[in-house]
C-alpha cells in the first residue's frame, strides 16, 4: 500500500471519536504524525494509544482562542511543520423553532461550528505562508444545501465554514496552500443520535438502528461511516489533490440529490392519461 502522507503533519480537532478518530487513523496508517485535539482527555489518550505509534493527544476547547493558538504554536515547534490541519470538531446544537431559540444556543453552536474553523485558519495561515505548502479542510455538512438535515444554527454555521472556506481558499491559493471543505452526509456516529456528545459510548444496538434509519435516507442504501469522511479528508490533504482547492466535496451516498428511485418512480414513470 502507498503511504500518500509519509512524514507529513496533521492536526484533527474533534479528534476523540467518530470523524476525527477515523481519521487520524487512516492518516497514521498512511505515514502522517498526526495531533489528535479535544477536551475528553480520557478520551484521546485512548484513541491516541488505541492508534499507536505516530499519534499523540491535545487536551483543547476549540471555543477558546489562546488554546487553539497553543495547539497550532506547540505542534509547529514540536514537528517543525504543519501540513494539515483538519477544522473537524462540531456540535449539532439545540433544535427548535427560532422564536424558542436562545442567544445562548446561538452563540454555542456557532462558536463549535464556525468560530473554531475561523481561529484554526487563522493561526495556521501564517505557517503554512511562510512554510508555501499546506492543505486545510474544514468539517461542513449537508445541512448547509437543505432543509431537515440540521438545528437553524447548525445548518447557518455550516453554510458559513461553506463560503469561508472559497473566500480563503482564494487568498491561501497564492501561497500554494489550499483550502477545501467536506460535507458529509448521514453517518453513523454518537453525535447522529442527537443528545450525545461526540465522544459518548454508544451501545452496538443503539448503533445498529441508527445504521438502519440513517441508510433509508439514502439513494446508495447504507449509512455513512467515519472511515468514509476519513477517506476523504485523506485525498484532500494528500499530493494527490495538489490542484483543488475552493471544493466542498459532499460525501452523501446521494442524499441531497433526491429521494430514492423506487420511491419515486411509480410517479416518475406513471403514463398519465392522455388530455
Amino acid at each position: 500500500m502507498s503511504r500518500q502522507l509519509e512524514d507529513k503533519v496533521a492536526i484533527i480537532t474533534g479528534g476523540t471519536s467518530g470523524i476525527g478518530a477515523a481519521t487520524a487513523a487512516l492518516f497514521v496508517e498512511h505515514g502522517a504524525r498526526v495531533v489528535i485535539a479535544g477536551r475528553s482527555r480520557h478520551r484521546g489518550r485512548e484513541v491516541a494509544e488505541l492508534i499507536g505509534e505516530g499519534a499523540c493527544y491535545r487536551e483543547v476547547d476549540v471555543g477558546c482562542s489562546d488554546q487553539i493558538e497553543s495547539l497550532i504554536r506547540n505542534a509547529h515547534a514540536e514537528f517543525g511543520r504543519i501540513d494539515c490541519l483538519f477544522n473537524n470538531a462540531g456540535l449539532l446544537g439545540s433544535g427548535g423553532g427560532i422564536g424558542e431559540l436562545t442567544v445562548e444556543d446561538f452563540e454555542e453552536t456557532v462558536n463549535v461550528n464556525l468560530r473554531s474553523v475561523f481561529l484554526g485558519m487563522k493561526f495556521v495561515a501564517p505557517i503554512m505562508k511562510s512554510q508555501a505548502f499546506g492543505s486545510i479542510i474544514n468539517n461542513a455538512s449537508v445541512a448547509a444545501y437543505r432543509f431537515g438535515y440540521g438545528t437553524h444554527f447548525y445548518s447557518m454555521a455550516k453554510a458559513a465554514v461553506i463560503h469561508l472556506t472559497r473566500t480563503v481558499a482564494i487568498e491561501m491559493g497564492e501561497h500554494h496552500v489550499r483550502v477545501n471543505s467536506i460535507s458529509p452526509g448521514f453517518i453513523a456516529t454518537p453525535m447522529m443520535l442527537g443528545d450525545q456528545p461526540p465522544e459518548a459510548t454508544v451501545s452496538a444496538e443503539a448503533m445498529s438502528r441508527l445504521e438502519t434509519q440513517l441508510a433509508a435516507s439514502t439513494p446508495i442504501p447504507r449509512s455513512g461511516y467515519p472511515e468514509d469522511i476519513a477517506h476523504a479528508a485523506l485525498y484532500l490533504a494528500s499530493d494527490q489533490s495538489s490542484f483543488v482547492n475552493g471544493l466542498d466535496l459532499v460525501v452523501d451516498g446521494g442524499a441531497t440529490r433526491g429521494q430514492r428511485w423506487s420511491e419515486a418512480a411509480p410517479v416518475l414513470t406513471h403514463k398519465g392519461a392522455r388530455r
